[in-house]
């Protein structure tokens, strides 16, 4: 079992764990308004690039 041979300061434990923290998601707002993932198909309006990909009906 791995044991420390000198106690790690705060700075440096700080500094080890800097990128630790969880990324922020990036978000995009697609035509219709709704914000997105990018490179993905909008969940709301089924559009992608300026394209319609999915096909959605009034209904949904």
């Amino acid at each position: 079992m791995a044991v420390q041979q000198n106690k790690k300061s705060r700075s440096r434990k700080g500094m080890r764990r800097s990128h630790d923290r969880v990324a922020t998601p990036t978000v995009i707002y697609c035509s219709c308004g709704e914000p997105t993932v990018p490179h993905s198909v909008c969940p709301n309006c089924g559009a992608y690039k300026g394209r319609q990909v999915i096909a959605k009906t009034e209904a949904e």
